[in-house]
């Protein structure tokens, strides 16, 4: 549609997941009648990140060196794991200051549909993590949707001859929300993990 660099940028930006053809066009007029110095310092970020930031051997969050920063900090209790899905859910669960252990991030869920399996995930290395006797309790933190509920269920079934407590995040209604916009699952949550009122 457009000539050379301008439609080059526009189909780089949309490959970028969430960013459609208009999203894509209208970032990339943004960026040409934006500030050279801006621009140029968008650029050096992408390729600072492309080759400093790395996934960590031991939790698969992202990391700067071969280990995180809470696998290093040995003020984390190392006998509880939090299994998530991506890098962003260890983020979300460290600005809530609720939790003090470690994370295994799995790196997405099971997935028939878009061809994701058990063997594309990080359950394996999971297992490895385990054998040493040091963790007493997993929480099993992925999305409360069908694909991260498959994910929570296999690895709990994985984990069930270990002996280690495993749990599952609690989830119900949100505050201030309606109950007639509820989804079916997020209701039924809320029924099943109740919790009795008063004495």
């Amino acid at each position: 549609m457009y000539e050379g660099p301008i439609q080059e940028l526009i189909d780089e930006l949309g490959r970028l997941p969430g960013i459609g053809p208009k999203s894509a066009q209208r970032i990339a007029f943004y960026l040409l009648q934006t500030d050279k110095a801006d621009v140029e310092k968008l650029a050096q970020a992408l390729v600072t990140v492309a080759e400093k930031v790395q996934f960590c051997d031991v939790c698969f969050n992202i990391s700067e060196g071969t280990t995180c920063r809470v696998c290093r900090d040995p003020r984390r209790d190392r006998t509880c794991i939090c299994v998530v899905e991506e890098s962003k859910d260890v983020a979300a669960i460290e600005r809530t200051r609720e939790f003090r252990g470690l994370y295994h991030v799995l790196g997405g869920a099971i997935s028939p549909i878009d061809h994701v399996g058990p063997g594309d995930l990080h359950i394996a290395e999971l297992l490895r993590r385990l054998q040493d006797s040091t963790v007493t309790e997993v929480i099993l933190a992925t999305d409360p949707n069908l694909e991260g509920e498959a994910t929570a269920t296999f690895i709990a079934r994985m984990l069930a001859p270990t002996g280690i407590t495993v749990s599952r995040l609690a989830s119900g209604l949100p505050v201030g929300g309606d109950l007639e916009y509820a989804d079916e699952v997020t209701l039924g949550r809320a029924f099943s993990g109740r919790r009795r009122v008063g004495a």
